[in-house]
């Protein structure tokens, strides 16, 4: 078994694919049409790996967990080979990280938010 996809809350299917594939260059692995508003929309690194799920919010419920799904904690980890390059383009692609990259045990970290508010780590592992 595996974890084929995690469900991410977004305001609207097409922010959510701006800001996961326009500015995190991730790919867009599905876009069905599932009738009355509703889509299967995943995306994920180019490297693959588990997917994300856009969800979009339905009512007043999941709207309020939009950029909170783990209650303010990292809950996402965006594993890279290379550092340096893609903290360089994520930030010049709008990406806001919260720190600046550290070095610790386990290897080079630095937490950012996504356009929505949630909160990742961009990790090089040693």
């Amino acid at each position: 078994m595996h974890i084929e996809a995690v469900a991410v809350v977004v305001p609207d299917y097409d922010a959510g694919i701006a800001f996961y594939v326009g500015t995190m260059g991730f790919v867009l692995l599905t876009d069905i049409d599932l009738g009355e508003g509703k889509r299967w929309v995943t995306v994920a690194p180019p490297g693959g790996g588990t997917a994300l799920l856009l969800a979009q919010a339905a009512d007043d419920r999941q709207r309020g967990a939009i950029g909170n799904q783990t209650g303010g904690r990292v809950g996402f980890f965006l594993a890279t080979a290379d550092f340096a390059a893609d903290h360089a383009r994520m930030t010049a692609a709008g990406v806001i990280f919260e720190e600046q990259p550290r070095q610790e045990s386990y290897g080079i970290v630095a937490v950012f938010r996504d356009r929505f508010g949630n909160r990742w780590d961009l990790i090089e592992r040693y």
